[in-house]
């Protein structure tokens, strides 16, 4: 590919925030779904810090990358104290997200898909919204957090919009969409597949 060609795919973005905020805007129009503001607002926030890489790769000395969710989530259940549990909870949550929304198609070919990063990032999500319940970090996310929990396949839809934009879909794409959609339901997927002239049969797809 010529570098005139990169270029051209290239969009220059002078404010990464108002970047995914409209763009998030735009995916919820689209898909004519409902999301809190505040909701959005999380995931704005979390698309704006994990495009930077020292946010969402550690550094374990000896490895660099990102944990496995089991393993943060047993992090989680060992934890001393409400904070590292709930600091935990939320990693887990967050990076779910993201990996799911941004990096689904490099999951077909792992030992776990994205219906494991949805089922992981929703129970993660659920669980801290009940540890911070009566607190005072509750009172202004508890609503948030619980959101994204019973709406995680929703954002990854919002967010595969975003990912996707106005790339072109062809037959490797559409045999992606149908093996998401058979293992999470997702409507996103399903919507694609029928516009390309395949109607998914409902009986035989997760429900969620």
């Amino acid at each position: 590919m010529s570098n005139t060609a990169i270029h051209d795919r290239v969009l220059p973005v002078a404010n990464l925030r108002d970047f995914f905020r409209e763009s998030m805007n735009a995916a919820i129009d689209k898909q004519g779904v409902t999301v809190n503001p505040h909701t959005s607002h999380y995931v704005v926030n979390l698309l704006t810090i994990f495009a930077r890489s020292e946010e969402l790769y550690e550094d374990h000395e000896d490895t660099y990358g990102i944990r496995p969710l089991a393993l943060m989530m047993a992090d989680a259940a060992d934890a001393s104290s409400a904070e590292q549990r709930t600091q935990s909870l939320q990693r887990i949550g967050d990076v779910a997200l993201f990996t799911a929304g941004f990096f689904a198609d490099g999951l077909a070919d792992q030992a776990v898909d994205i219906d494991y990063y949805i089922c992981m990032g929703g129970t993660a999500y659920g669980s801290l919204s009940d540890e911070i319940r009566g607190t005072a970090r509750g009172l202004a996310l508890v609503d948030v957090y619980r959101e994204l929990a019973w709406k995680f396949q929703l954002l990854v839809d919002l967010l595969h919009e975003i990912r996707d934009g106005s790339r072109m879909f062809d037959d490797v794409d559409m045999l992606r969409a149908y093996d998401i959609w058979l293992k999470t339901g997702s409507a996103r997927a399903a919507k694609q597949l029928e516009e390309q002239g395949v109607v998914p049969l409902y009986g035989k797809s997760r429900q969620h």
